[in-house]
């Protein structure tokens, strides 16, 4: 593979704020009644933490004083015992709660992006690399669940206890707690002034994360290529900068957060401090009692964790709603290429015409390089029609056009007399079956492969498709039959298996067109033999569109286009284009001289 540069990520965008949360809020809302359990929870936890120092409070006052009877403490310390306990419930019920709604809010999400993706026409993936899709499925879902199964619960109790516990410091010291509250805005100032470059540092790094997943999907996924070339040494070398140039972005984020967590904790704990010093005059005149100082100052210790916290989670929130932005701009991809909203109903019973009318059309990748120029076509309904040409001559255009996967720049594409745009897509397909020359073999079994033609199959018609398509000796073969598992792109199976199961697949989808995009050219001669009598007799009730390379293999076609520069340049059987002298005739002789 040629050296190319980890490719730049866009800069950070105005919208990376806390409201890119409410996505995320949305799909939290659809359980009201976990919501408000983890609310309870939540509430009950603060109160409990903030009346332990209130115990202390009394017990200090009342059994540290000169005479005290120490049974009058024991209901102190009895009521302690039962906040401790109420505590730990509420605590462990909290945790529980959060922790579903987390998990369960984003497997809503990761449902709806995918569900949304599948929406999307192809160009919308030439555009995108799948790799960082998948980043964004995983790892901005991960950073999203911790903030709903975590963040947001640590923030919400540090925030009741930061207020329930302010209040309680007013109650015990007026002048105290205003000395306290007087440092908060010192707190807070830093807070607001680091936290835009922690927002701006968190989604770089994120972006890096997504440049290390897809060098590795990439590399990984051609792994044969990098070895064969001996290319291993320079992949590494490119991954290594990738992960240096991750751990670069993210030491500026955690470098920024470190700074930001040590400033709030010096300035909050010195205030404490200097306060505290005030407040020991207060005890020597009798302006305080020694329990309040000692519930001042446990109460105090608390407010101030919980500020502290809460200066973390804002970083994580910051963090999280990069990720919810992200997210929600997969959410907010609308497919191209979509159902009308009063959608034509294709004829019935299907009758297999197609027509390509004065079609052109520039693959968006390459704008400058028209693929079909001025292209006109009609195909009669059972006709077999093999298209021809050298690459790149817009022969496979033809079939991403009839699948409406693209729409034309110009002119019309049409399936018994309809025009594509007007009808449903999924109309459209559910009348096509397709053999690619890529075959996509799915990690799953034998059975859900060749039934993804038609997923109501029994297995009947899954073997009776097998047998057509010369695959059921392999498949019996295999150690659990159907149910074996195929590996990863179908790594348990040969080139020639792996097209067989495909054309196998095509067969029992039993649709009325049938598009063959050079479907036996991985087999040896005598399957090919019997795939090509099978699809012979499957084409003989059906329309046919052949893309072909080998030319042998469409000498019996009915009609022969020759494709040159996406515009037809000669039309007829196989006879009379041998006998022409033109671009047919040329690739003939090419073709079957080096056969001979």
């Amino acid at each position: 593979m040629p050296e190319t540069p980890i490719p730049p990520s866009p800069p950070p965008q105005p919208r990376r704020k806390l409201g890119n949360l409410l996505m995320v809020w949305r799909y939290a809302s659809r359980y009201p009644l976990q919501i408000v359990a983890a609310l309870i929870a939540l509430v009950v936890a603060a109160v409990a933490t903030l009346w332990i120092p209130r115990t202390f409070q009394k017990v200090i006052d009342n059994g540290f004083a000169a005479g005290a009877d120490p049974t009058t403490i024991a209901p102190y310390f009895q009521g302690l015992i039962g906040v401790v306990l109420a505590l730990a419930l509420a605590s462990a019920a909290r945790f529980y709660f959060v922790s579903w709604l987390g998990e369960r809010t984003v497997a809503d999400v990761r449902i709806a992006v995918q569900r949304n993706l599948l929406r999307l026409a192809p160009r919308w993936f030439e555009e995108n690399r799948p790799s960082e899709i998948a980043s964004r499925l995983t790892a901005d879902t991960a950073v999203v669940e911790i903030v709903v199964g975590t963040t947001l619960s640590v923030a919400l109790r540090n925030l009741l206890v930061g207020v329930g516990g302010v209040i309680y410091l007013f109650a015990l010291s007026p002048k105290l707690a205003l000395w306290l509250i007087l440092g908060i805005p010192v707190i807070i100032l830093p807070l607001m002034l680091l936290g835009r470059r922690v927002r701006v540092y968190s989604r770089t790094s994120q972006d890096r994360i997504a440049d290390i997943g897809a060098i590795a999907t990439e590399t990984l996924g051609a792994m044969k290529i990098v070895q064969a070339f001996g290319q291993e040494t320079r992949e590494g070398d490119r991954f290594e900068a990738a992960v240096r140039n991750g751990f670069a972005a993210a030491k500026r984020r955690f470098r920024m957060r470190a700074l930001l967590t040590a400033m709030v904790i010096a300035l909050l704990f010195s205030a404490m401090t200097l306060i505290m010093w005030d407040a020991v005059h207060d005890v020597a005149s009798g302006q305080l009692t020694g329990g309040s100082l000692a519930a001042f100052v446990f109460t105090a210790g608390i407010v101030a964790g919980a500020f502290q916290a809460l200066t973390e989670v804002y970083g994580e929130l910051l963090r999280a709603s990069g990720a919810a932005g992200r997210l929600s701009e997969l959410l907010a991809e609308s497919p191209e290429i979509a159902a009308p909203a009063h959608p034509v109903a294709l004829p019935s019973p299907a009758r297999g015409a197609l027509a390509f009318e004065h079609v052109t059309f520039h693959y968006p990748t390459r704008p400058e390089i028209a693929a079909l120029h001025d292209f006109s076509l009609a195909i009669a309904p059972g006709e077999t029609v093999a298209v021809v040409g050298p690459s790149g001559a817009g022969k496979s255009t033809l079939f991403q056009l009839l699948e409406r996967f693209y729409d034309p720049q110009a002119g019309t594409v049409r399936i018994d007399g309809i025009a594509l745009p007007d009808a449903d897509p999924a109309a459209i397909r559910d009348r096509i079956a397709m053999v690619p020359q890529e075959t996509i073999i799915f990690g799953a079994s034998a059975r859900d492969n060749l039934r993804y033609g038609r997923w109501d199959a029994g297995d009947e018609a899954i073997w009776h498709a097998a047998e057509a398509a010369n695959a059921a000796d392999f498949l019996r073969a295999l150690p659990q039959g159907l149910d074996t598992f195929l590996g990863e792109s179908g790594a348990r199976l040969s080139g020639g298996q792996r097209q067989r199961i495909a054309i196998a697949r095509a067969l029992l989808r039993d649709a009325p067109i049938l598009l063959l995009d050079e479907a036996t050219s991985a087999l040896d001669a005598e399957s090919e033999r019997l795939v090509q009598e099978a699809l012979e007799r499957l084409m003989r009730d059906r329309t046919t569109l052949v893309i072909a390379h080998r030319l042998a293999t469409v000498r019996a076609a009915g009609r022969i286009i020759v494709m040159d520069g996406g515009r037809i340049v000669e039309s007829g059987t196989h006879a009379t284009l041998s006998d022409g002298g033109g671009l047919y005739a040329r690739l003939a002789s090419l073709q079957f001289t080096e056969v001979a």
